[in-house]
């Protein structure tokens, strides 16, 4: 009896120690994208250079971050903007044609940047602070894993001006570059990715 009840009093002891140990995992913070957001690729050709791009970006998205006070090297993130291949504007009717049918707009309508991680949390202030991150960008069907490069910066308003660059190929996507006048005018395979958001910190 006497050791059933030694055998009680440490088990008591160890869960109530547990219990007190245990801390909740803080709740993720809240970045609602904005009205306004952008996309930007830019390319060349053999014999000049163009720059497509979708404008006013107004989808109801939200970024959670899930940071941790004692968490370093991996802040996870949870989240993805969906942009319509259709709305590329190269500011030139051929141009603007060629693209969205290279990036097979009628098959796959929709480009899709999910956000996985961030290095480390980035210094909100007025000063610009660079951070690299994760992303998961989906197109023409096939999903490719980068590695971004953010800056980040507080405006007047305490919003979060977000740009992200990143160079892609193409082929990344298993998609051929578009080729003109029987090939004498040939778009090269590298395209530089360009994304400008507005967050509002929500708690």
């Amino acid at each position: 009896m006497k050791c059933l009840i030694k055998y009680c009093f440490i088990l008591s002891s160890f869960l109530i120690c547990s219990f007190s140990l245990y801390k909740a995992a803080p709740a993720p913070i809240r970045w609602v994208v904005m009205k306004g957001g952008s996309l930007k690729v830019k390319g060349s050709t053999n014999i000049n250079t163009f720059a497509c791009e979708i404008t006013g970006y107004s989808n109801p998205d939200t970024i959670l971050v899930y940071k941790s006070p004692v968490q370093e090297g991996n802040i996870p993130l949870q989240g993805k903007l969906g942009l319509s291949v259709k709305l590329f504007d190269c500011h030139h009717a051929v141009m603007t044609a060629d693209l969205r049918k290279t990036l097979k707009a009628k098959e796959f309508p929709q480009m899709k940047i999910n956000f996985v991680n961030l290095e480390r949390f980035p210094a909100l202030s007025g000063k610009e602070s660079k951070v690299r991150g994760v992303v998961d960008i989906e197109l023409a069907g096939k999903v490719k894993r980068f590695t971004v490069n953010y800056t980040f910066r507080l405006d007047n308003q305490r919003n979060i001006q977000l740009l992200g660059e990143r160079t892609v190929n193409f082929s990344d996507f298993g998609l051929t570059p578009p080729r003109k006048l029987g090939g004498m005018i040939q778009t090269d395979n590298e395209l530089n990715v360009e994304f400008n958001l507005t967050l509002r910190p929500f708690n």
